[in-house]
């Protein structure tokens, strides 16, 4: 029987074993040879789709990120009260972090070793995160829920900054904490810190 593979069923397959190898290896320990070996194609075949192990790195990175996820949440939490909101998009973000761990821990034992462009396009899918929260964060000022003085970017980026120190503790370093206890104090003090009272 023949079977058919679009361009795209590879791609997929290349971005799955790339995610898998990067994850066990890092981007400094893996090659594309390797890649092209787990994901059953020829080493060709792979740089028809990806000119270079730096490509194929940040398109592995913008499959992970959180913002595709933020934005299908954003609507869905405009519906909410405000610490509900916050509950939701805490809950999304660590589970992604969580599923995500491997790779995470082996980016930050390497990330200063990494190409410039590698490190800039990292940097700034993060800042976009941190922008279409801040973008909510305004939505609610302009409402009169959270503080007219409030510097949403700032606080878009200590709320994201709490959850993955919080992540960070717990998963990487495996530090003894009540991370329920913990990620309610963080949503707390960040919600009373924000709210217009």
């Amino acid at each position: 029987m023949l079977v058919i593979t679009t361009m795209t069923d590879t791609k997929k397959k290349i971005l799955k074993s790339a995610l898998r190898l990067f994850s066990q290896k890092g981007y400094l320990g893996t090659t594309t040879k390797e890649i092209a070996k787990e994901a059953q194609i020829a080493e060709v075949t792979l740089f028809r789709y990806f000119n270079s192990k730096e490509r194929l790195f940040i398109e592995v990175l913008k499959s992970q990120s959180f913002l595709p996820t933020l934005k299908d949440l954003i609507p869905k939490i405009r519906q909410k009260d405000y610490k509900e909101a916050l509950k939701t998009v805490s809950k999304y973000y660590l589970n992604l972090l969580k599923k995500k761990k491997d790779l995470i821990c082996i980016m930050h034992t390497e990330i200063f070793q990494y190409p410039a462009q590698i490190r800039a396009i990292h940097s700034k899918m993060i800042h976009e995160v941190y922008l279409v929260f801040a973008s909510y964060l305004e939505e609610l000022k302009n409402n009169g829920i959270i503080k007219k003085d409030l510097d949403c970017k700032y606080a878009s980026l200590a709320y994201f900054g709490m959850l993955f120190n919080l992540f960070i503790k717990k998963e990487l370093l495996k530090r003894r904490i009540d991370f329920k206890r913990a990620l309610q104090t963080y949503i707390e003090i960040f919600y009373e810190g924000t709210r217009r009272t």
